[in-house]
């Protein structure tokens, strides 16, 4: 996959004006964000990286108020990405884009250092709130999930079993459901097979799942096959 140049639209000297990178691995997904978060509407500038790698890099050389990271991307995740980003520009305010709409993805990326989460299948106006307010220094959860995250951390409902896996082993575990063979997984997280292969023993050991079907079905049971879905251009909703 080509990687796009360091994209910004409504350029400005203005130091303060809000800069915005987003970091998404799909373009197609990049592009519909663009449509929502429209600068020429709401005044803020957006830089674009597909990677982790690569927004750590425009992080180094231009000033940016926020990430909006995706969780779901190979290489580095969102969530190493968000631990690096807390730890090395603590300034910077994060906001987490993603299809994810278990309440325990938000509680990893709360852990991890993040200000705020949407869901993809959000309404654009709320994505344009959860920017402001966190760009703002608040916090922001999707409605859809904010009262799931109270009821896990308070304890009034079940924690899922896989709430036990490591960040890794849960990705393996998602494109696993999602159908991706051993061989797929290692090249879109650049892994040896033998790692990918360690993590899917780990991950059946701590689920007590002793085949690979049963891992599907759990997986399946869960929703967790809806982690690589993509986004319709303009839309903040799957296809």
């Amino acid at each position: 996959m080509s990687q796009p140049q360091h994209t910004m639209t409504l350029h400005t000297a203005d130091p303060t004006t809000l800069r915005l990178l987003m970091v998404d691995d799909h373009a197609i997904v990049r592009e519909g964000l663009k449509r929502v978060l429209d600068p020429t509407i709401h005044h803020w500038e957006v830089i674009e990286a597909s990677s982790g790698l690569q927004a750590l890099d425009i992080l180094r050389q231009q000033r940016v108020n926020l990430v909006i990271a995706d969780l779901s991307m190979p290489g580095m995740t969102g969530l190493e990405l968000i631990v690096r980003i807390r730890a090395l520009y603590p300034a910077v305010a994060i906001l987490v884009l993603s299809m994810h709409a278990e309440e325990q993805y938000a509680l990893r990326a709360f852990k991890a250092g993040a200000n705020g989460y949407v869901t993809k299948d959000s309404a654009a106006d709320e994505l344009v709130t959860a920017v402001r307010k966190v760009a703002a220094g608040g916090a922001f959860v999707s409605a859809s999930l904010a009262e799931r995250v109270v009821q896990q951390l308070n304890g009034s409902v079940q924690v899922p079993r896989h709430a036990q896996l490591s960040d890794r082993e849960l990705e393996v575990l998602q494109r696993i459901v999602a159908g991706q063979r051993l061989t797929d997984i290692a090249l879109a997280l650049h892994l040896s097979i033998k790692t990918v292969s360690t993590h899917k023993a780990h991950i059946q050991e701590k689920l007590q799942l002793p085949s690979m079907a049963a891992l599907i079905r759990y997986g399946l049971e869960n929703r967790l096959d809806r982690s690589h879905a993509r986004l319709a251009p303009g839309s903040l909703s799957p296809l």
